[in-house]
Order: structure tokens, then C-alpha cells, then sequence
């Protein structure tokens, strides 16, 4: 490699490295809770592929694309100990590049959030400033195990639903539909909890109280695993109690294919967190669809 090749490749991050940063992993959440929302809305989907398009690559590639980038900036520090090949601390991503990359994508969230009217720009602030609320200090929610994976959870999947919904229908969504999009956004917090497993020794020693570390991995995930199933007992109770009893015990299979994977979890939570992440959260997330389509037949109030 000659010396001009060295100096670029230490001053510029490549293209590879960046779309590391922002973790496309982390993108199918919020983009399947939009969907949700705009199942959920009633409206005719295929009228408005527009606005689905653009609401889900706002949730998914932007806004919360930004918050990883924000999210290891401010953790660069905690990754090095966890996570050293992580595109900052390895020094793929140099400088304060990964600052900038935040920030720009911060700038790019609004405008693209003021495309889908006010609805949507109003939950694009509510997101962006969640983000970096539970990263940057001084505020770095993140810092506490009920409160950072809380907000999280409602930012990954009650916003982006509820925000589906209001911008497909152009009006406030209905009281079912934001009951249902809350659940399943506090449910989520014990989806983040199970996440936080694999920071557990660099938390530890950065002053990151989340759950694992302040409860132990077994009790935490005692904790993760109640706090799932008992949003989803409530949805499934209340789509009942709407007229939806198909839709209800649909819910409750998946409930009950939970617990026999919890069952698997609990026996070794820290080795067993990534496969439950593969199966439980896949029933989860599945339970979110079913709700919503039958969230479009229910009466509003």
C-alpha cells in the first residue's frame, strides 16, 4: 500500500464501515412496527405504497440507522472493551467521523420526516431527540437498566406503529390501536434487556447499570421474561374483548410458544440470550401483525 493509500484509508471511513456503524440489523424492528401501524390504520395500503415506502425507510435506515451511529460515538469508549472491532474503536470509522455521520443523519431524519406531513415530522423529533437522549451525556439513559431499555422499546416499536398509523390516516390514531402500539413497546423492553447481555463486562466496568449487570444474568432474564409476556396477555385480552377471538388465540399460540422458549433461556441466559433473540422475539414480533390486521376491523372509540 503507498503512503497517499495509508493516509486515506486512516483519514476516510469506507463505505463498508459506515453501513456497519448504522447496523441494518437493528433496522427491522421499527420498520415492522410502521407496517403494523399502517395495517392497523384501515386505510387501503395500496393507495398509499408512497408513504409506506418512505415511513419505513425514515423508521429503519434513518432513524434508527442514526442512533446506532450516535449510539457507538457515545460508546466508543465501552465498545473497546466489548466490542474493539467495532468500526470507531478499530478505527475504521477515524476521528470524529462517527460523530458527523450521527449528526448528518439526525438533519437527513427531520427532512425526511417532513415529507410525510405533520404527523410524521412531529414523531421524527420525538425520535431523534429520544436518540440521542439515551446515548449522549449528560442525559445517557442508557446508564440505567429500566429507563434506557423503556425507552428504547417504545421508540422501536409503540413511535414507529403509532406513527404508521397517524400518516397513513392522516389523523390520530384510535384507542385500540395506540393501546396495542404501548403494550408491545413495553413488552419490548425485555427484548432490549436480553440485548444487553452480550455488553455485560463492558457495562460492568463503564458505569452502565442495565439490567444484567445490576440483577445478574439469571434474574434479569427472569425480569426480560415477565415483562414480555404480560403486555402481550393484556393485547390478547383486549382483542377478545374487542370481538376478535380468532386474532386473540392466535396471539395466545404464540404466547405460549414464548414461554417453551423462555423455558430454554432461563437454563443458561447469557449463552442462551442470542437464540431466543432468533426464536421468541420472531413469535413476538409475529403477534404484532396479527394484532394489527385485527386492529383494522375494530370499532374506534
Amino acid at each position: 500500500m503507498t503512503v497517499s493509500a495509508s493516509l486515506h484509508t486512516n483519514r476516510y471511513p469506507a463505505p463498508s464501515a459506515m453501513l456497519e456503524l448504522i447496523k441494518p440489523v437493528t433496522w427491522f424492528p421499527p420498520m415492522w412496527a410502521y407496517a403494523c401501524g399502517a395495517v392497523a390504520s384501515g386505510v387501503a395500503i395500496n393507495e398509499h405504497l408512497g408513504l409506506l415506502i418512505v415511513g419505513m425507510i425514515l423508521a429503519g435506515p434513518v432513524v434508527c440507522g442514526m442512533s446506532q451511529a450516535a449510539n457507538d460515538w457515545c460508546d466508543r469508549h465501552v465498545d473497546a472493551i466489548n466490542e474493539p472491532n467495532r468500526p470507531i474503536p478499530s478505527g475504521r470509522i477515524p476521528g470524529k467521523w462517527g460523530l458527523w455521520i450521527a449528526l448528518a443523519m439526525s438533519v437527513l431524519s427531520l427532512g425526511l420526516g417532513a415529507l410525510l406531513g405533520l404527523w410524521g415530522f412531529i414523531a421524527t423529533v420525538i425520535g431523534v431527540i429520544a436518540a440521542w437522549a439515551y446515548s449522549v451525556e449528560p442525559i445517557r439513559l442508557k446508564r440505567s437498566g429500566w429507563l434506557g431499555p423503556g425507552l428504547v422499546g417504545l421508540s422501536y416499536e409503540s413511535l414507529p406503529w403509532f406513527t404508521g398509523a397517524a400518516v397513513l390516516s392522516q389523523t390520530m390514531p384510535s384507542g385500540p390501536i395506540v393501546l396495542v402500539a404501548v403494550l408491545y413497546g413495553i413488552g419490548a423492553h425485555g427484548i432490549m434487556t436480553l440485548n444487553d447481555f452480550k455488553a455485560l463486562e463492558g457495562d460492568a466496568q463503564m458505569g452502565v447499570n442495565s439490567l444484567p449487570v445490576t440483577l445478574g444474568p439469571e434474574r434479569a432474564a427472569r425480569v426480560a421474561c415477565i415483562v414480555m409476556i404480560v403486555p402481550q396477555i393484556f393485547v390478547l385480552l383486549a382483542l377478545a374483548h374487542w370481538g376478535q377471538p380468532t386474532h386473540a388465540a392466535l396471539i395466545l399460540a404464540l404466547v405460549l410458544g414464548q414461554i417453551w422458549a423462555m423455558s430454554v433461556l432461563l437454563r443458561d441466559p447469557k449463552a442462551k440470550a442470542p437464540w431466543y433473540n432468533a426464536t421468541g422475539v420472531l413469535m413476538y414480533v409475529s403477534g404484532m401483525m396479527v394484532s394489527a390486521f385485527a386492529l383494522r376491523s375494530i370499532e374506534v372509540f
